[in-house]
Parts: structure tokens; sequence; C-alpha cells
């Protein structure tokens, strides 16, 4: 994977800017830590940061299509895999293309040779690129059909500024990091629900997912490529979970696809224990050894008394797992102080507040990772395609006109000032940005009811819910140089899912109930029937202390920039009374609100935000 960004501008020269270009690029070295390249023109100033996975020798970026990179016709800076580029690059041989190398970089510039702006509806994979067309004087901007990869972008008044994270459009000084009333929206009322498109700071754009934007001279415009289609299902059950089954298996054994070491992560659900499975099998079919894994666990996890969220502990089903597949297998322990000395770290990963420990513990689970391995495949994203989470089987949330992961709880919002309050106006924020979600949802002709509302639900959680999680997994694993893949993603497996209807995917009200029957044969019961156990959290007793020393130093500071949002005497008001802050998280979690408090002052510190 790696990391991309440039500058277009009509009326500089671009060729005169190689200093801030390659200042915006190195904000991007950990993303790609094994090269570096940059492409200047006229108009055009493109940077690109390696990660090397597939022909680490010659896949070297930004790449032109002319050799040389003399006067091309066109210039890529992509930051992906395209798990279908062999077929494709046989496709684009058939037409007249001849290659130089054997990346899919390379595909993927020539596919646009090609077929134009069509090129990625043929994409299967992660990906999110800038392609520099110089006949046309035009830029695209393209992202991923489920918006597995990042790519913002800031339209200034004589161009536009682009890169995979924030951190390399500020780099640039047209753009400055202010926050206005809508991105303090965000951060508070909805940190749970993204808008799609909103990049947190005032005047920077996120490329939605299945989507491109088109900068020209003249205009700048978004364009659809993809999107979910409603339609009746047909297959009876015993045809889809074998359709459920072929779809994973082909795309594992696509996602397996690397020239450098790879592994699965396993927390002994059902997701992650399935890609597994799959991933072992298509290694044995291929003659290779065993598949590597890695877990996560905290010290004294065992002493934890299960809740709502956290149902049983991860190690015993690794263990019947592992055993069970035959894998190569690393639990990584994160002790407290390890904790606490990574958040900075994942601060600077995210480019703004996000989930604290929790973030910190995923840090330090691929910092390990990363030792040995260049690439990790997860089960991220089953339980929102397949309804796994508490609320698609809660009829009060699922009643509730609202997110229905929000239903009962209180966002940090709720600390905000008065007047901060007055002017961001959180619940009618929230619910506008529902209403707005409800709009897009693509329905079936004479759907009613329960069927109809399910269906809702489940559009809210694979646009709404799904994105920061994926965004949160990218960040911090690309952080360490560590690549993720998420095979639950494959757009060919959502699109057949999403029109399987609910008493399929939860045949007799089992969450998940599909999934687990059409992998049933490859795993031990006990794995096979584990209910959903969320991301485990620190049992740590010092990180709650520290967090809470360090909110009472703030309350002491008369310049703390968090106060200039949040309501100073409501914060004293419950450390006092000993109550958990409002958290941006909907797991349970005591420190959570403690969590988010810090970390905006220590955003706000850090990248110098000024309030608007």
């Amino acid at each position: 994977m790696c990391g991309v960004t440039g500058w277009i501008d009509w009326e500089t020269d671009l060729r005169l800017q190689e200093r801030t270009v390659r200042a915006m690029t190195d904000t991007l070295a950990c993303r790609g830590p094994d090269a570096h390249g940059l492409w200047l023109s006229r108009n055009a100033g493109l940077g690109h940061r390696r990660l090397s996975v597939i022909d680490v020798e010659g896949g070297a970026q930004p790449l032109a299509d002319s050799p040389g990179g003399d006067d091309p016709a066109a210039v890529l800076a992509y930051n992906g895999e395209l798990y279908n580029y062999r077929e494709l690059r046989q496709e684009l041989s058939s037409h007249g293309h001849r290659f130089r190398t054997r990346s899919d970089t390379e595909v993927v510039l020539r596919a646009h040779l090609q077929w134009g702006a069509d090129a990625p509806r043929r994409f299967n994979g992660i990906f999110a690129y800038a392609l520099w067309d110089a006949r046309r004087q035009e830029l695209l901007l393209v992202r991923d059909h489920l918006g597995i990869k990042p790519l913002y972008w800031h339209a200034h008044p004589t161009g536009v500024l682009f890169g995979s994270e924030p951190k390399a459009v500020l780099a640039n000084p047209l753009f400055r990091a202010e926050l206005d009333a809508e991105g303090i929206a965000e951060l508070f009322a909805l940190p749970a629900a993204p808008t799609a498109g909103h990049g947190i700071f005032r005047g920077l754009r996120e490329v939605r997912p299945g989507h491109l934007v088109t900068v020209t001279r003249t205009a700048t415009r978004e364009q659809r490529y993809w999107q979910l289609e409603s339609r009746p299902h047909t297959d009876d059950p015993d045809v889809t979970r074998g359709t459920v089954r072929e779809l994973l298996a082909d795309t594992v054994e696509r996602q397996l696809l690397s020239d450098v070491p790879l592994c699965t992560l396993l927390s002994g659900g059902v997701d992650s224990s399935a890609i597994t499975a799959l991933a072992a099998q298509a290694q044995e079919r291929a003659g290779h050894g065993k598949v590597t894994t890695y877990s996560v666990d905290f010290p004294g996890s065992s002493d934890r008394a299960p809740d709502a969220w956290r149902t049983s502990l991860d190690a015993p089903y690794v263990k019947a797992a592992v055993e069970h597949i035959g894998t190569l297998h690393t639990s990584v322990v994160v002790p407290d102080d390890d904790l606490l000395a990574a958040r900075d770290a994942v601060l600077r990963a995210r480019d703004r507040p996000g989930w604290g420990e929790m973030d910190a513990s995923l840090h330090l689970l691929f910092r390990e990772v990363r030792r040995r391995s260049t690439v990790a495949l997860s089960g991220e994203a089953a339980d929102e395609l397949f309804g796994g989470y508490p609320y698609f089987h809660d009829p009060t949330a699922l009643a509730a006109d609202n997110f229905p992961w929000l239903h009962g709880r209180t966002t940090p919002a709720a600390l905000l000032r008065p007047d901060v309050r007055a002017e961001v106006r959180p619940q009618e924020y929230t619910a506008e940005a529902y209403r707005r979600s409800l709009t897009e949802v693509p329905r079936l002709d004479g759907e009613q009811g329960a069927d109809r509302r399910v269906r809702e639900i489940f559009h809210l959680a694979l646009t709404r819910w799904l994105p920061p999680l994926l965004d949160r997994v990218d960040r911090v694993s690309m952080s360490v140089g560590l690549e993720v893949r998420v095979p639950f993603c494959d757009h060919r497996l959502v699109e057949y899912v999403w029109n399987v209807p609910w008493s399929l995917k939860a045949p007799g009200g089992r969450p998940k109930g599909l999934l687990r029957d059409a992998v049933r044969d490859l795993l031990p019961p006990q794995v096979t029937d584990r209910p959903k156990s969320g991301y485990p959290s620190t049992p740590a007793v010092r990180y709650t202390e520290v967090l809470t020393a360090r909110a009472h130093e703030l309350l002491a500071d008369p310049d703390a920039p968090v106060f200039e949002l949040v309501d100073r005497a409501a914060v004293r008001q419950a450390l006092d009374e000993g109550r958990p802050l409002p958290s941006p998280r909907t797991a349970p979690n005591p420190v959570g609100g403690l969590d988010h408090l810090v970390q905006v002052d220590e955003w706000l510190r850090a990248y110098r935000v000024s309030l608007r």
C-alpha cells in the first residue's frame, strides 16, 4: 500500500514548487517506507510514497504512460491493490497495450487510457488514486467501492490539493487547519456516524466511496461509478449459502496475492476464523506453508467480567481456531505503559481525535505484526454485511428515528458550551444527517414493513457505521507500514448479500446465521457459533488514572483550547461526581469520554487548529 498526494494549479508554475510537493509527499512516509517519487509539470505536481507489495522492482511511481516520462499522455499516483489485475492485463494486451512492468499500477493506468472514466467499474480491489490526463488537462481522483482506502481533497481558488491523509494537504501553505460548526458537529455529535465526504477540517473533502472527482480548469464535479442496487433474491437457502461460500473463498484466494510476507488477524470469532481457514486451504492448494496469524490481549484480561459488548474472552476461541486450522500463531500482549506511550503516534496517524486506547492497542498490534509481515487479512465488515451487531436484533433500536447504534446514547455533544451548542445545533445536525442518509437507500419495489426497515439499517451500517471502522484500520495500520486487506468488503460479495432477505441472513433469528452456515465445515463448533464479542478494550486501571489526572490538569489550565468548545463546569462536575464523560464510541467504556476530551485538546494544540 502507498501514499499519494499532489497539487493542481492553473496559475502557478508547479515546476518551481518541488520543495512544497516534496514536503507534502514526505508526510506520507509511514504509508510508503520503501520508495518515493515526484512528477512535476506546469499545472500538475504528483507525489508518491511506496510500500512495495507486487512487482517490488518495477512498480516505481508516479507512473507515466511513456518510457522516461517525457511528454506523457497520463501520469498516475496510485494507492491500492487490484485483485483482478491479471485478467485486466490480458484484456488490455488484446487491445494492443504493451506493458513495461508486472505491477497492477500500470494496469490501472492503461485501463484509463483504454476506457477513460469507466475504468474503475472494471476494478476489483482496494484503491485510491490520482490520474493526471495531460491531453485534457484534467485530474481524476478515484476511490474504491466501499471506501477502504482514503483520499482527501481541497479546492483552492486556482486549483486543487489532494492526499491520502489530511496531513499531506496541511503541508501546503494554501490550506489551513480550521474547524467550523460542521466540523465540530462531526467530532462531537456524529463521531460514530460521520458524513460521507466530510474531512473534519474546514474546506477539506474526502472522495466518497464508489465515486470519482474530475477537476478541470473550469469545473470540479463528483460522479458515482458504483452503488448498491436492490432486486428480488430468487436463490433458495442452499444456493445462497453456496454462493456466499464461493464468493468468499474466491475473494480470499485473490487477496493472498503478494510478493511479500502475509498473515491474517485472528480474534477467534467466526469472521476472522473463516478468513484464516479459507486462506489456509488456498495456501495448501498452492503448495505453500502454514498461515501466520496474530491476536491481541491485555495483562489481566482474564479477570475482567463479560459485558454486553465484550461477551467473552478471545484467547480460548483463538486457541481452538489455531489448533483446528493449523496456523503459526502469535498473541501480542499490550501492557498499560505501552498504550499510554502510543497515544501521540495514533493521533498523528489519524489526524483527528479517534478512539483512544482502542486505537493505541491496534497500533501496537499492527506494529508487532509488521515485524514479520507486510500484508494482513482482516475479518472487518462481516457484521455490517451479515447483521452481526446487537442493533440489528434490538426492536427498540430498529424502531428509533435515528441511527440505531446511537439510540439511547449520549454523545460528547452534551458537553459543548451553550454558545457553541447554539451555533452547532448538534441534535438538528444529527437528525438532518439521518434523514439525508435514508434518501440514499436503494429501495426494492413493493418492500414494506420490517423488511423495508431492515434494508435501511443495512444501508446505514454499510455507509455510516462501516466507514469510520475502515478508516481506523487503514490509518492505524499504515502508520506502521502494514497493508490490511478486508475480504468481506469485496464488492461482488456485498452486492450479492445486500439482496439476501433478512430471513436468510439470520435464519431462526441467529445473528450472521448465513455466514456461520456457509463456513461451518471449516471451523470447530465453538468458534462457528461464538456470539458476537467486540474488539477488546484494556482493563487497565493505570490508563484511566493517567487520563483522569490529565483532565484535571486541563481544568486547571485557563488556556486549554478544548474549553473553547467544551463546558468546563460540566466536565468538572462529572469528574467530581465520578461520572464517566459521554463517549464517542458506542461500546460501553468508562474511559472513552476522557480519551475524547484529552485527545481533542491534544489535537487542537498539535495541529494548531483555529476555530471559525
